[in-house]
């Protein structure tokens, strides 16, 4: 999921570095009672800010696949070795998410089987098997196809048990399959659903794809001012075809509609259009150091600020009334509701806590020290 070290994009970096403060941002309130309403995802149908950083970071893994793997393909390395190699890195983010998931009691009755990290591993693992194994014009098509099939299975096919299609929360035949494969194995929040299971996932890949084809575009030999032109022209295309398929095929990230891929796709291609600009071909790169850092290190710090996160809520201390309360309700009561609006309190929190691993990732950073997945 790395590009090679002589051709990385500085904004690609950024972006990514962006991308993962958002995730820590959105999954660290102070309290979940009081959030901005653009820091939570939409509840079922529509598209909040909160609701493009998993897609952007899908995409910023289809973009680097290309960079990544586009010489070894056309040099002819190893097939087998190289396929091994990408299950190796799938199989450790999907390990890394199962141990998210379990920590810190790791009960395998009920640990969440789907989750972020192992989505990503997923959409990784076949979408760099379908650019290995297939032309430009393919990975084009395939990108449609999976869009069209997923639409016409949600939009279509009957719901085993419910008799007929539908988009709704715990009848739709997403959900459906989840119950029957992953039951007991899915997020505690819904139960009977996930927003990262198994038929949601087919779009998902379609996201990661035109990442790719993004990549193709930053790797072909036009000039940089051409390249950011069509980045911006392909990205207001797709927001506009997104928004428009939206009618009849709601934008959802819990089902990962085909209107919300490519809704948010044209959005990701605006925003690295912006920062490939700005960065690359402009060089205004010291405002964007903070992200780089985090970029660098970015699946790093996503998996060790949620163990974190989750050790904060486990362990247990007596706040001032003598009442045993977790740790990080003892913080956020005594650091940030004591001097802030709940709502604000609950914001700065979150901003502290990106800050604090702003500081641990830069340690890292300074040393040269990258952990590659």
């Amino acid at each position: 999921m790395s590009e090679s070290k002589s051709e990385r994009l500085l904004s690609l970096d950024v972006f990514r570095g962006i991308t993962i403060a958002g995730m820590i941002l959105v999954n660290n309130p102070g309290t979940w009672s009081d959030v901005y309403p653009a820091l939570r995802h939409a509840e079922w149908n529509g598209c909040t800010p909160t609701d493009l950083i998993f897609p952007f970071f899908l995409f910023i893994v289809g973009v680097a696949i290309t960079f990544s793997l586009t010489k070894r393909k056309e040099r002819g390395d190893d097939q087998k070795a190289l396929i091994a190699q990408i299950f190796r890195r799938s199989l450790i983010l999907f390990g890394l998410g199962l141990i998210m998931a379990g920590f810190p009691y790791f009960n395998l009755s009920t640990i969440r089987i789907p989750g972020v990290l192992q989505r990503i591993g997923v959409v990784y693992f076949i979408t760099s098997i379908i650019f290995l194994k297939s032309s430009f014009k393919w990975q084009v098509y395939l990108s449609a196809l999976f869009l069209l099939v997923y639409w016409a299975l949600i939009a279509l096919v009957p719901v085993p048990g419910v008799g007929f299609a539908n988009l709704e929360p715990t009848t739709n035949l997403a959900a459906w399959l989840d119950n029957l494969l992953l039951s007991g194995h899915m997020w505690t929040v819904t139960k009977v659903w996930d927003p990262e299971g198994i038929l949601s996932t087919i779009p998902a890949v379609s996201t990661a794809l035109l990442g790719v084809l993004t990549g193709h575009l930053l790797k072909s030999s036009k000039d940089q001012t051409t390249k950011t032109v069509w980045m911006f022209f392909n990205g207001s295309v797709l927001m506009f075809a997104g928004y428009v398929w939206d009618m009849w095929f709601p934008m959802n990230k819990s089902l990962w509609t085909s209107s919300y891929v490519i809704y948010t796709a044209g959005l990701a291609l605006i925003f690295l259009a912006f920062c490939y600009w700005l960065i690359d071909v402009q060089g205004y790169k010291k405002w964007a150091l903070p992200f780089h850092v985090y970029g660098m290190n970015a699946i790093t710090v996503f998996f060790l600020s949620g163990i974190i996160a989750k050790l904060t809520f486990i362990i247990k201390v007596t706040d001032s009334l003598g009442k045993e309360v977790s740790l990080k309700a003892y913080l956020f009561q005594n650091l940030f509701l004591s001097w802030l609006e709940p709502i604000n309190a609950s914001l700065v929190f979150a901003i502290v806590y990106i800050l604090i691993w702003l500081g641990l990732m830069w340690i890292l950073y300074a040393k040269k020290i990258f952990i590659k997945v």
